[in-house]
């Protein structure tokens, strides 16, 4: 079992480095076996083009590490709080990628200005409110959890697989590793895509409810169109 998390959590962390969502460590992907309560995660600090599924660190959903000799990301106070808060989720990915962290630098929701952000996002890819000054001088990083945990309070993770942290940058998340890294890829380039619609039309009012969830329904849920079914 150990052996299988650790392989998809690192092909996990290696696709957000081939899709250009990653700078040198700036990032990392995790992974949970919920029958087993184990999270697999990439180490802190360490280069992608050396890792192998054997750096990937083991820990409890408490931050024991019961597996590995690494010391894991330093975001994994953060991951560990989304599996705990979203039981339906089975990979976790943080990245500092360049348009999404920007809306989040600029203290942004994304709207859905268009039918692609409405293909993936059932809304406005939301952002947390600012960690107060005790917050950040605590528990940061499980601070930045509880951030996105409220945030999320009326809204469901598996409808809007992705969330901005104020000041901070995305993690996006899925059903495994490798769908938490396509969100994560998909939000970038919806960030991108809103960046450039709020450029050239600063008044753009974005899609109709009607017309985002034609969109987000044909992909999702139970009558779903898309694609080749079972």
């Amino acid at each position: 079992m150990l052996e299988a998390l650790r392989s998809r959590v690192l092909d996990a962390n290696l696709e957000i480095v081939r899709r250009g969502l990653v700078l040198y460590t700036f990032g990392n992907a995790s992974g949970i076996d919920r029958e087993s309560g184990l999270v697999a995660i990439k180490p802190s600090g360490v280069p992608y083009e050396e890792m192998t599924p054997d750096h990937m660190v083991i820990s409890d959903l408490s931050g024991n590490i019961v597996h590995g000799t690494l010391k894991p990301s330093s975001d994994l106070g953060t991951h560990l709080e989304l599996y705990r808060s979203f039981p339906a989720i089975g990979g976790v990915v943080h990245t500092h990628s360049e348009f999404a962290t920007a809306w989040a630098q600029a203290g942004r929701e994304i709207p859905p200005y268009g039918t692609t952000h409405a293909d993936y996002f059932c809304g406005p890819v939301p952002i947390t409110e600012e960690l107060s000054a005790e917050e950040i001088g605590g528990d940061y990083v499980l601070n930045t959890g509880k951030a996105i945990v409220r945030r999320f309070r009326d809204l469901d993770p598996l409808a809007v697989p992705g969330v901005l942290v104020a000041g901070h940058a995305p993690f996006a998340w899925g059903q495994a590793p490798l769908h938490a890294a396509y969100h994560a890829v998909v939000l970038e380039a919806v960030a991108r895509m809103a960046f450039y619609t709020a450029t050239l039309n600063p008044a753009c009012a974005g899609v109709s409810q009607a017309l985002l969830d034609r969109h987000y329904f044909r992909k999702h849920g139970a009558r779903a169109t898309y694609g080749q079914g079972g």
